[in-house]
């Protein structure tokens, strides 16, 4: 696969960093806190990708409009309350994005996170500066609309067929085929590589370092 793509799209939860258990733990006490049915994981997990707020309408189906900007509170003022470090990162991710972008590759991310929270976890991460663009949910339309794949590589001028999107979660993947662009999967995150291989991917991948070797060719 070498020479294959110029841009390289990344989600953040579960791609690039171990999160998706504090995510589900967020978004099942910001359930509880409301007064809702607690979530089993896998429907927490289910969500995990979408904006919050369609995480939420989707996940507590009798969420009113007068009661999702609770829900979406709650699960804010919980996520923001863990202070994430670069160890957070799976193994091996930020070493592959420095050599990554040191060969020449564009990185971005797009991502169902907030910007607020996306910065908070960029700048803990220590890893703004190698992405050339970020986007998230509340800049643009949620996936699995195409919309925030375009709007970076517009931004990259890159071509469709010169970009890969990797994700963890089917709302990656099928964002993916709505823009046109290649996908890779990895397994270590919200869905199992079974359902991921639904949607098509060039290939699934345990854990998002592998993809440095797959790259280098």
């Amino acid at each position: 696969m070498k020479n294959r793509f110029d841009l390289i799209i990344f989600d953040w939860d579960g791609t690039l960093i171990d999160s998706i258990d504090w995510i589900v733990y967020c978004l099942q006490t910001a359930g509880k806190q409301c007064g809702y049915e607690i979530p089993e994981p896998q429907a927490a997990k289910d969500v995990i990708g979408l904006s919050i707020t369609n995480a939420c309408a989707t996940l507590f189906p009798g969420a009113g409009d007068a009661t999702l900007p609770k829900l979406t509170a709650c699960y804010q003022q919980t996520y923001l309350s863990r202070q994430l470090s670069r160890d957070d990162l799976f193994p091996g991710v930020y070493e592959m994005l420095v050599e990554l972008k040191q060969t020449g590759y564009q990185l971005a991310v797009a991502t169902g996170k907030t910007r607020t929270g996306l910065q908070q976890a960029l700048e803990a991460t220590d890893t703004e500066d190698l992405f050339c663009i970020t986007r998230c949910s509340d800049e643009t339309a949620s996936k699995p609309d195409p919309l925030m794949l375009h709007q970076i590589m517009q931004h990259a001028n890159a071509a469709n067929e010169r970009s890969l999107m990797v994700g963890d979660s089917t709302h990656d993947l099928q964002m993916a085929m709505n823009a046109q662009i290649s996908s890779i999967a990895v397994s270590c995150g919200a869905h199992p590589k079974d359902i991921l291989q639904q949607y098509s991917p060039l290939m699934c991948l345990q854990q998002p370092a592998e993809l440095l070797n797959i790259i280098r060719g």
